[in-house]
């Protein structure tokens, strides 16, 4: 409160005190604070229990003027979930693992004071959320947001059997580990879908992705079209047929999407070739699939558990996010 009694805005930092340098943040945060005017910020520290949705209620309950994530996906996926829709300015603060959300809006991945500054210094622009409302095999139902994508099948099956020790020790490499632990053991699946427009499709799938957006690192890009504010998902119907047909899989997701798809010449060799029936690309506001059996989901690298039914949607413009000044929005 100033001496003519007005409030004096206040910035409120969520954060994951396994992933980040807590004390750094901290200082950081009431040293930017109060180099711009701002008041005191205030401090909530997820838990087990509460990975982020509760504390972050707590910080818009005390009339924030910006929030600030800073964690892995995990911790940012669960900050999105209440921030959705209130307009009130959200700054991710990379710190985890795979970090996807940050490099998909290409942030600053080891500068935590250049994204703190931002609050004060830089601008806002909107991005879409994904959500995802499961329907487990008892018949209880949830809903919960994404941020990169919502996955079934083999993709959340190597999600599970990443080890947490390998992550922190070499990173999203660790990824890789999961997925060779997962391929021998992998079976097609059974659903049923459909994309918005009502029509229902059946296929037998090693896992379907719902994407908000589609880089992943080291360049390769999952889903080329994907864009975080065109209020569209993007969707990766996946089925291989036999070895040959993870190959195709692997040649394109790394080498047509992230290597010809960037040229013109590469573009015209993509366009003589046709389309490859091992990953097919969909995209729409809604989609919906049901599962013959219970299966295995993720959401931005967090295990959901099993289910036999989920429906996936976007809503545009849901997260008002943080940019440093003069960051590059073309590519969003």
């Amino acid at each position: 409160m100033t001496a003519s009694g007005l409030e004096v805005a206040h910035a409120a930092l969520v954060y994951n005190p396994v992933k980040v340098d807590a004390a750094r943040l901290r200082s950081a945060v009431i040293a930017l604070s109060r180099k711009h005017g701002w008041g005191r910020p205030w401090f909530y520290e997820t838990t087990i229990e509460d990975p982020g949705q509760q504390v972050t209620r707590d910080a818009l309950a005390s009339g924030a003027a910006a929030v600030l994530a800073a964690g892995g996906d995990g911790t940012v996926r669960a900050v999105s979930e209440s921030m959705a829709g209130t307009g009130v300015p959200f700054a991710v603060i990379p710190g985890g693992t795979g970090n996807l959300f940050a490099r998909n809006l290409g942030l600053p991945l080891a500068d935590p004071e250049t994204m703190i500054e931002a609050v004060f210094t830089g601008f806002t622009h909107p991005v879409d959320i994904g959500w995802a409302a499961l329907t487990r095999p008892d018949g209880t139902a949830s809903e919960h947001a994404f941020v990169v994508l919502a996955g079934m099948g083999l993709d959340a099956d190597m999600i599970a059997n990443t080890k947490a020790e390998l992550k922190r020790s070499v990173g999203w490499v660790a990824y890789i580990d999961g997925a060779a632990r997962s391929l021998p053991g992998a079976r097609p699946f059974r659903i049923v879908y459909q994309i918005e427009d009502g029509r229902l499709h059946s296929a037998k799938v090693q896992s379907v992705l719902f994407g908000n957006c589609g880089a992943l690192p080291a360049g390769i890009s999952l889903m080329p079209d994907a864009s975080l504010d065109d209020g569209k998902m993007d969707i990766a119907v996946i089925q291989p047929t036999g070895p040959l047909g993870w190959l195709g899989i692997w040649r394109k997701i790394w080498w047509d999407n992230s290597v010809l798809r960037r040229t013109r010449a590469g573009r015209r060799v993509l366009e003589r070739r046709g389309k490859d029936a091992s990953i097919r690309y969909l995209s729409g506001r809604s989609a919906e699939a049901a599962m013959v059996a219970p299966t295995s989901i993720e959401l931005d690298g967090d295990e959901l558990g099993l289910a036999v039914r989920m429906a996936c949607r976007i809503q545009q413009g849901g997260l008002t996010i943080v940019l440093p000044a003069g960051h590059d929005v073309s590519r969003f």
